[in-house]
């Protein structure tokens, strides 16, 4: 990571839309489960102290996505949502999106993120 706190790894636009199925893949296991944990906790009464164990379950499955994913050089920047560096800003994904379709500046973030023409 650069000192401004930015991935060293780039990436073209091809490079990002080769790489979306590895993580379309692995955001779609961790939706999953994330979906069935909370079912579960929904389920749970208040006092139960199977709420602890499966909150933290649930914590784990996202910390562990977040990881995977950081570990192929992409940025988290909020639940499944994912930013390719590409040297000038950034391309943008988030889930369930079907394509990376949007980029954004360093300073924009998700709010600032234009449709890729």
């Amino acid at each position: 990571m650069s000192a401004d706190g930015r991935t060293q790894k780039r990436f073209t636009l091809v490079e990002a839309q080769q790489l979306l199925p590895s993580i379309r893949g692995l955001t779609e296991e961790a939706v999953a489960e994330t979906e069935q944990l909370s079912n579960d906790l929904r389920r749970l009464a208040a006092t139960d102290p199977a709420r602890a164990a499966t909150v933290e379950a649930l914590e784990a499955v996202v910390a562990a996505w977040t990881e995977q994913v950081r570990g192929l050089g992409l940025d988290v920047k909020g639940l499944w949502l994912v930013d390719f560096d590409n040297g000038e800003g950034y391309y943008c994904w988030k889930y369930p999106e079907t394509a990376v379709l949007h980029f954004h500046g360093y300073d924009e973030g998700f709010a600032g993120r234009m449709k890729i023409v």
